[in-house]
């Protein structure tokens, strides 16, 4: 199979969100898809398209799918969002040849993935009950863990200036009434954006755990130099019975290997739009099983990258559970032809097709497309 040309897809989804995708054409008459989106720099990501796609439409094969991923490391996230989602296209492509799916070819350990809601780009209505609203329709839908991201009053520099505690209140408020929503026994996740300080996020710890968190998420900017800060508050989060999660924008094991050497997460999510391909996530996930580490993909975006997050979850050890957008927009089942199930008790089966088990649209990504398609021929 030889490839024969790209193009790069830029879709408008709601006024606040675009998903971007990536299809590989072959030389036989073979579509891969992949998924690239990163929120609002689609500027970045076509400069970095660029760059790379020339010189893959050359060198990468569905042969080996992962050989160009791993023989070109990302210098940066809009390099590592192009490389994964080519990844993600050529073991499309690779399966699809092979008449399988993406997880068989690489090694199925469960045939249901354990997923959880987030809720937060739904919710536009932000006050509680608003997220009240999204987490009782989610329920509904399956789905008996939710995750939310409150805290829109928070940021470092209120938190510098002394005015987090009060500023996070509004936010414990729409947390309470997601618990309330989803029942005593629902599994609830909260992400903080890298909006807090530490003295900040103990006091929110201490908050969360009265409400039954499951786990926080990103409490701190995440540089090498909060690794000593993100330790204390993990042991505070283990202390009160939480866990402490992180990590959805690394490119590739290197960069989270201090946070996960040092003892700073319970809960890694490594995204498959940015980790820098399959390799690069599977190996990530063998690390943290020798280190104790759980693996949960970051996954609140499209449904390539949905498709594509399912077949590798069900192939990862120390895996937790898989993050997936709820209810954003009906164009997520409707892009590719809604090959989904339902939700059943939490747990989601993966696609039947074979590839990665969902196909693009082509008629409807032009139809709401942000911008004209970018192509590149061999």
């Amino acid at each position: 199979m030889a490839l024969q040309s790209a193009a790069l897809h830029s879709v408008r989804i709601t006024p606040k969100t675009c998903w971007s995708f990536l299809r590989l054409h072959t030389q036989e008459g073979r579509t891969g898809a992949g998924e690239a989106t990163l929120g609002g720099q689609d500027d970045m990501l076509l400069a970095a398209a660029e760059h790379i796609l020339p010189t893959a439409l050359r060198e990468a094969t569905p042969e080996e799918p992962g050989g160009f991923a791993t023989g070109h490391a990302p210098d940066d996230i809009f390099e590592a969002s192009v490389v994964s989602a080519l990844d993600q296209a050529l073991w499309d492509l690779h399966a699809q040849a092979r008449c399988c799916s993406v997880a068989q070819c690489l090694g199925v350990r469960r045939n249901r993935v354990p997923v959880y809601a987030n809720i937060n780009r739904r919710t536009v209505e932000r006050s509680p009950e608003g997220f009240a609203a999204s987490a009782r329709a989610a329920v509904a839908a399956g789905h008996v863990a939710v995750k939310l991201a409150p805290f829109d009053e928070v940021t470092r520099e209120v938190c510098a200036a002394g005015h987090g505690g009060r500023a996070m209140q509004a936010g414990l408020a729409r947390v309470a009434a997601v618990r309330e929503a989803v029942g005593p026994n629902g599994r609830l996740m909260v992400d903080c954006h890298w909006r807090f300080d530490e003295a900040t996020a103990i006091l929110l710890n201490e908050a969360a755990a009265k409400l039954g968190v499951y786990w926080i998420e990103c409490p701190l900017p995440e540089v090498e130099g909060s690794i000593p800060a993100l330790i204390r508050l993990r042991h505070q989060c283990e202390a009160l019975g939480m866990r402490q999660a992180g990590l959805e924008q690394s490119i590739g094991w290197n960069t989270m290997r201090p946070y996960c050497e040092a003892g700073a997460y319970d809960v890694v999510m490594p995204d498959v739009k940015y980790i820098g391909g399959v390799h690069e996530l599977r190996k990530v996930a063998g690390a943290c099983a020798d280190l104790g580490v759980a693996v949960s993909p970051h996954n609140p975006s499209g449904p390539i990258s949905h498709a594509f997050s399912l077949q590798v979850s069900a192939t990862l050890a120390a895996f937790d559970q898989l993050e997936m957008q709820f209810d954003e927009s009906p164009l997520f089942d409707a892009l590719v032809g809604a090959p989904f199930g339902s939700i059943v008790d939490g747990l989601a089966a993966l696609p039947f097709r074979s590839g990665l088990g969902a196909t693009l649209s082509e008629p409807l990504s032009e139809k709401h497309a942000e911008r004209p398609v970018r192509e590149w021929r061999r």
